[in-house]
């Protein structure tokens, strides 16, 4: 059974509240830049359609929701959650404040919509860092419609050992660059220690099947760098 950091939502949000203006660019110096790959990826599975609704839950600065408005041609309304405000105020920005776009400040435990509300509910490199995972996933089960999908992408358990032991060691140098870009290497050293100790593949499978989502499947990208987590509600 994994544990999580106690309270790690309010030590993530405090930690990042000092570099959520370098989030972008930290992305692409520590992913090289795969990480839009790995969202384009995630979008496309998702297959979003026109007219329909999409709650992205630890939004942060905005790439999901974009690539769901441009999707959807720009027919689809997007609520945007985050618990970070300055991570919210450069969403708003990346998106010119679309008419198509709702931005909320909220707890991914406690979200203030209705039941059966939404058509999609994405979170992207954000679950590991919520209190309690399984409360996250009954919000996201409560709120979805019938048969809405749940979609999550996250770093996850390296399949191959080869690559597994490179990775390992890049991984090390990357709060050092968080220090040389944004002269913090704290968030860096949480964002790797907390990648470590969060679900393999198959465990997190087993955890959004208990919260009677039906269909659950995932895809790893990447060789098991990230994965995609999909399923459904009945």
């Amino acid at each position: 059974m994994k544990t999580h950091h106690k309270n790690s939502e309010r030590l993530v949000t405090k930690i990042f509240q000092d570099v959520f203006d370098k989030y972008d660019l930290m992305n692409d110096l520590m992913s090289l830049g795969v990480h839009r790959l790995w969202k384009k990826n995630f979008i496309n599975w998702l297959n979003p359609q026109e007219n329909t609704t999409l709650i992205d839950v630890a939004s942060g600065t905005g790439d999901i929701a974009k690539l769901y408005l441009d999707k959807t041609n720009y027919k689809g309304c997007v609520y945007c959650v985050d618990e970070n405000k300055g991570m919210l105020d450069l969403n708003k920005k990346k998106l010119n404040g679309n008419s198509k776009v709702k931005w909320f400040c909220s707890n991914a435990e406690k979200l203030p919509f209705k039941n059966n509300y939404f058509d999609y509910y994405t979170i992207s490199f954000g679950i590991r860092n919520i209190d309690n995972i399984n409360n996250a996933l009954k919000e996201a089960y409560r709120i979805l419609k019938p048969g809405g999908r749940f979609l999550c992408l996250e770093f996850s358990k390296v399949e191959n050992e080869i690559l597994n032991k490179f990775y390992k060691i890049y991984s090390k140098s990357i709060p050092k660059i968080g220090k040389f870009i944004v002269g913090k290497s704290e968030p860096y050293e949480y964002l790797i220690n907390s990648i470590e100790k969060f679900y393999s593949q198959e465990e997190f499978f087993i955890q959004i099947k208990k919260q009677n989502f039906a269909s659950v499947s995932y895809r790893n990208l990447s060789n098991g760098i990230v994965a995609i987590h999909s399923a459904w509600k009945t």
